[in-house]
């Protein structure tokens, strides 16, 4: 054996040689340009802390960062057809379905979970963009529609999480029959009484936006979510004419009574639970309560702590 070849060499190699960095280690921010250190960004739900711009963040670390404790129920989903017209177009619809699920470990473009936020029990129903655009098939239709009935049966406020290009194109009409069959399932909901919270994500269009997603008790937008049904580039070429700046986004939305609120993520979890409760009529203690309780514990300590004292010393004697 050589010692220089085989322990000298590989030293200098380590030294000079050139390191392996992580691709994802730094990201850049779409709106300026700011390069920003991935564990910053996750830890602060994939907003950009100078900037504010709202990264699109996975249906899984969304329920993390809004229940209490990131603890959540996660519903299974019903099954559904797949591949029901045998469509194919550059690829099999079932090579598309694949791949979906390999990179984001779903089964389909939503998630149902059960769990508190502000210790108020709630279903949320999340859908995850990095599925095929956050489509609505078959199986998206029946998991949201599962979401609704599972909130009828627990009597549970539901908050919706859309994020969708809309309908999806490989199930044809069948895609489109979603459309009426979540609309009946908001109707059920309603009727039983219940909130139904609809958060608006980036972004949120076509056949999403024409049913459950604009039938909610309230509707709250991210920042600069783009919201509607046809994009802005489709509705210029058909009216052809200029559209005013920020068309289309949350905070255009807001301003002509599309939306109620603009909020940011990391403020969503305050304000739902707080709408929830002004719902449900659920009274929340006033802070000079809340201060009062406090003072009240702190006095009574150390009058417990004497009184434990006395017996000791009583016993003794």
């Amino acid at each position: 054996m050589n010692w220089i070849t085989n322990y000298v060499r590989p030293k200098i190699n380590s030294m000079f040689g050139r390191r392996e960095m992580p691709e994802n280690l730094w990201i850049k921010c779409p709106e300026t340009g700011e390069m920003v250190f991935h564990k910053d960004l996750e830890e602060n739900q994939w907003v950009v802390p100078s900037s504010g711009y709202h990264m699109k963040i996975s249906a899984r670390k969304r329920l993390e960062a809004f229940f209490d404790g990131g603890a959540y129920e996660t519903l299974d989903n019903p099954k559904a057809p797949v591949d029901p017209l045998k469509f194919r177009d550059e690829r099999r619809y079932t090579d598309r379905l694949r791949d979906a699920r390999a990179k984001t470990s779903l089964e389909d473009a939503v998630i149902n979970a059960v769990g508190t936020i502000d210790e108020l029990e709630i279903v949320a129903t999340v859908q995850d963009f990095a599925f095929m655009g956050g489509s609505l098939g078959m199986a998206a239709g029946e998991a949201i529609v599962r979401g609704f009935e599972t909130a009828v049966e627990r009597r549970l406020p539901l908050v919706l999480f859309a994020a969708s290009g809309g309908a999806r194109m490989q199930e044809g009409i069948l895609s489109l029959m979603q459309l009426p069959r979540t609309t009946v399932a908001v109707d059920r909901l309603k009727e039983a009484g219940l909130p139904y919270i609809v958060v608006l994500t980036n972004p949120t269009t076509g056949g999403v936006t024409a049913s459950y997603a604009m039938l909610g008790d309230v509707h709250i937008a991210e920042p600069g979510a783009l919201i509607g049904f046809a994009g802005p580039r489709v509705i210029e070429q058909t009216i052809r004419e200029k559209l005013p700046e920020g068309f289309q986004r949350a905070e255009y939305l807001m301003e002509h009574g599309m939306v109620d609120m603009v909020v940011s993520r990391l403020e969503m979890k305050a304000t739902i639970a707080r709408l929830l409760k002004i719902l449900l009529k659920v009274e929340e203690k006033p802070d000079e309560e809340i201060g009062a309780e406090d003072e009240a514990a702190d006095e009574a300590a150390p009058a417990s702590a004497t009184a434990t004292e006395a017996a000791e010393a009583s016993v003794q004697a």
